[in-house]
């Protein structure tokens, strides 16, 4: 197991302690809602659900939370300012898990911020996210705003080297101070399967670093992955978004974004067992300065 040398941040959001060294605190799982194409998204543009879906899944993420012991966060993902105001009425009505206002569209995002400062949600609830293309607007909602939580992204066009991720943080992180960040999250992307190793390696030499919590989006490895079930088959989907999602925690990952919130059932599990074994490592205190 990894000790850094370097002091190591852990951060309160809502109801949920993320970061520090590796093992000291469960990794952190969030899972996606209302994304594109779900079953129980009736009408994207307006934020219809199957209520009583949506609540079923929610409830199943908290209820592998409390078995495992795993904090968990909700990716509430919106299309249209109407229905991510709608969608964040819901999921705050029926649950005190912190949640992530996620969108395409930086207006969106903002419109998502501003109802989360009218209903007095903005102390749980982490914005997501930041990017180096984020324009100077964007900045200033947040700023306004007074949230303290932001998924920084290190994305840059063009940019796929563990190295260049280090680079894009260093620029966004001020940035990110600016508009009154404080708890920042880093997220060292995941598009696909070689930038998985690349994520993991940024994930090392960014808490090295700076001492904040770090994770990705590995699911998007397979997700993302063109003609990977045709070839390997239906029953390989699931085994292999699981795997991908625990890579990053075995290296010492505070927080994943699973995916879908329906695959909370394989990936707690699996990633629980490895919290597990990583504990007594703790407590034989053998571990590997860094």
């Amino acid at each position: 197991m990894l000790k850094y040398k370097t002091p190591q941040r852990v951060f309160r959001i809502g109801n949920v302690y993320v970061g520090g060294q590796p093992g000291e605190n469960p990794t952190l799982l969030v899972g996606s809602i209302f994304y594109h194409g779900q079953k129980l998204l009736k009408n994207e543009k307006t934020g219809e659900i199957d209520k009583e879906e949506a609540e079923a899944l929610i409830k199943l993420q908290e209820e592998f939370s409390d078995k495992t012991g795993n904090p968990c966060m909700i990716d509430l993902v919106g299309s249209t300012k109407e229905a991510m105001i709608r969608l964040l009425t819901f999921v705050s009505d029926i649950t005190e898990t912190p949640i992530l206002i996620d969108s395409p569209s930086p207006e969106v995002r903002i419109a998502g911020l501003k109802y989360a400062v009218e209903v007095g949600l903005i102390s749980r609830v982490i914005y997501n996210s930041l990017t180096l293309a984020s324009k100077s607007e964007e900045l200033e909602a947040i700023k306004e705003s007074g949230i303290e939580s932001a998924i920084l992204l290190t994305y840059k066009t063009g940019l796929m080297k563990s190295e260049d991720r280090v680079k894009v943080i260093k620029e966004l992180l001020p940035r990110a101070e600016q508009a009154g960040i404080s708890k920042p999250l880093v997220d060292t992307f995941v598009i696909d399967i070689p930038s998985l190793s690349m994520a993991c390696r940024a994930m090392l030499d960014i808490k090295r670093e700076f001492g904040f919590p770090c994770g990705c989006g590995a699911h998007n490895a397979i997700s993302t992955w063109s003609g990977f079930e045709r070839r390997m088959g239906t029953q390989a989907v699931k085994p292999c978004i699981t795997a991908i999602n625990t890579t990053p925690v075995a290296l010492g990952a505070d927080f994943i974004l699973y995916g879908p919130i329906e695959d909370c059932k394989y990936v707690f599990p699996a990633i629980y067992a490895i919290n597990t074994s990583y504990k007594y490592l703790q407590k034989a205190m053998e571990t590997i300065e860094f």
